[in-house]
């Protein structure tokens, strides 16, 4: 791996880190919080490529989750949003000669990560409260924070596109 590749997933794990812990809404329902953080997620995902959402996901989320004190959600979060980066990434990968940042590979990719994303707190909380019924009380506030980061993908993901900001933060 090159120097420019470590600093770069360096920078996107304290990026999904600090987007996750920096504004939380507590849920008693899934023993979480709502945040920021999927939001920046997809955008490395569909900018970057999966390695780097994957990554950035994964260990960011976990990490977020470690510090706020919800170490007991940490290795169900190292999976899931890891997993959400590798999906969304695998699917949107956007590249410079995408005509637009609305494509159907971009929007069904994000869309894909939120419900798995969903989904897999749901396996989570159902572990962890040892009841499939009372988890499914988690499902609305995990589309709450899936929506929410999906709106701000959406708008920050086509300011960068607009800016062409591609052109300056390339991973190659």
């Amino acid at each position: 791996m090159k120097t420019k590749e470590i600093c770069l997933r360096g920078l996107m794990i304290a990026l999904v880190t600090v987007s996750t812990m920096v504004l939380q809404i507590p849920v008693s329902a899934t023993n979480g919080y709502i945040h920021l953080g999927d939001s920046m997620i997809l955008l490395i995902s569909v900018f970057f490529g999966w390695r780097y959402g994957m990554v950035a996901g994964g260990v960011g989320a976990a990490l977020a989750d470690l510090l706020s004190g919800y170490a007991h959600w940490a290795p169900f979060t190292l999976i899931i949003k890891g997993v959400m980066g590798l999906l969304v990434g695998k699917i949107a990968h956007y590249t410079p000669a995408e005509k637009h940042f609305f494509g159907l590979r971009n929007l069904a990719g994000s869309v894909l990560g939120i419900v798995w994303m969903i989904i897999g707190y749901y396996f989570g909380g159902a572990v962890l409260q040892k009841s499939f019924t009372v988890a499914l009380t988690s499902i609305p506030e995990n589309m709450v924070q899936g929506g929410a980061g999906f709106v701000i993908f959406l708008v920050v993901g086509y300011a960068f596109y607009k800016a062409k900001i591609y052109k300056y933060v390339s991973a190659k």
